[in-house]
C-alpha cells in the first residue's frame, strides 16, 4: 500500500464519521483562513463561471461550499468505488487531490497532478491511434483540440473528423481553423440524448463556456450521436458545459458496440466526476479508467476522464 491509498483510506475514514453538517462547517472554517486575495480569486471565479454553486462571503452565502460537503458526504462509495477502478497512480492521486482540495484547500498536492507532458485530453501512454480513426469532438469551441489531435498524432492519423459546436462565433473560427484539412465534417448542432430543439445559454465572459438548456437565448437542433453519425466512431472527445451525462447517453449503441475510446470533461458540476464512470460502466463494464488534470492548483477544473 502507498502512501496515497493511505491517505485516500484515511480521507475515507474521517468523512464517514462526520455528520454532513460538520463537513460543511469544517470546509466552511477552512475557507474562511485561507489568504484573502485567494478567497476573493475563488469567489470571482464562481461569479463568472456558475456551474458549482454561489460563494459571497460578504453575503453569508456559501452555497458551493455545501454543495462540494453534499457531494462528498452523499457519494464517499462512490468515489472510493472511482479510486478502486482507476488503472495508474497518476489517476488515483489526482482523485485524492480534487477531494482533499474541496475538503482542506489543499492546494499543494494538486499543483503536483497538474498535466505537463501532454497537451489537453490527449495522454500518449494511454491513447494509441490507427490510422482508421474516426474522431469525435463534442464542443470543439475553434478547433484547439482538434488541431491538437493532428499536431501530436500527424495528419495522416485518421479517416475522418467530426467536430460539433453550438456557437455561431466560435464555429466561424473554427471553419477557418480547418480548411486546409481534408475529412473533417463540422455541425452546428447540440449532441444529446434526445432529437429535439434545444437553447443555447450564453456567458458573458467566454464563449467557451456557453452551455445548452431547455430554455435559453437560441435555439439550435440536438442530435444524438447514435443517430447523427453512421461511421464506426472510434474515439470521442467531450467538452460541454455539464451536458456530458446527456451526450455519452445519446451514444450509447456506439459505446456498446464499438468501444470508442472516451476523453470526457467531468468537472462541470459536482457529480460528473464519479458519475460519468458509473454511466459508462452499465453500458460496457470493459471500460478502464484514467484521470488526468489540466487546470490550475486553487480550484479543480479542467479534469478529463480517459476511458479505454
Amino acid at each position: 500500500m502507498n502512501l496515497i491509498d493511505k491517505n485516500f483510506i484515511e480521507f475515507i475514514k474521517v468523512i464517514k464519521s462526520k455528520s454532513l453538517e460538520e463537513i460543511f462547517n469544517y470546509i466552511k472554517n477552512k475557507y474562511l483562513s485561507i489568504n484573502y486575495n485567494i478567497q476573493m480569486a475563488i469567489e470571482d471565479f464562481f461569479t463568472k463561471f456558475n456551474y458549482w454553486g454561489e460563494l459571497k462571503k460578504s453575503e453569508n452565502n456559501f452555497e458551493e461550499l455545501f454543495n462540494r460537503a453534499k457531494s462528498i458526504k452523499e457519494h464517499i462509495d462512490d468515489y472510493q468505488w472511482l479510486y478502486n477502478n482507476l488503472v495508474d497512480y497518476r489517476s488515483k492521486k489526482l482523485l485524492f487531490a480534487i477531494l482533499n482540495n474541496w475538503y482542506n484547500f489543499d492546494f499543494n498536492t494538486l499543483q503536483n497532478c497538474i498535466e505537463t507532458n501532454f497537451p489537453h485530453y490527449f495522454d500518449l501512454d494511454i491513447i494509441s491511434l490507427s490510422e482508421d480513426e474516426i474522431f469525435v469532438d463534442v464542443g470543439a469551441f475553434t478547433g484547439d483540440t482538434t488541431i491538437d489531435f493532428l499536431n501530436y498524432f500527424g495528419m495522416n492519423s485518421y479517416k475522418k473528423i467530426y467536430c460539433y459546436e453550438i456557437t455561431k462565433d466560435s464555429l466561424l473560427c473554427l471553419k477557418n481553423n480547418m480548411r486546409y484539412f481534408k475529412n473533417i465534417i463540422i455541425r452546428n448542432k447540440a449532441v444529446s440524448n434526445e432529437e429535439k430543439t434545444l437553447y443555447i445559454n450564453k456567458n458573458s465572459i467566454d464563449n467557451s463556456a456557453n452551455f445548452i438548456s431547455t430554455t435559453g437565448d437560441e435555439s439550435i437542433q440536438a442530435v444524438k450521436l447514435d443517430n447523427d453519425i453512421h461511421d464506426k466512431i472510434t474515439l470521442i472527445k467531450m467538452d460541454i458545459e455539464g451536458y456530458e451525462q446527456k451526450a455519452l447517453q445519446g451514444v450509447k449503441k456506439q459505446i456498446i458496440k464499438n468501444k470508442p475510446k472516451l476523453l470526457i470533461s467531468v468537472y462541470h458540476n459536482h457529480e460528473d466526476l464519479w458519475k460519468i464512470p458509473r454511466m459508462i460502466k452499465e453500458m460496457n463494464s470493459n471500460y478502464k479508467f484514467y484521470l488526468r488534470y489540466y487546470g490550475n492548483n486553487i480550484f479543480p477544473t479542467e479534469i478529463v476522464l480517459i476511458a479505454i
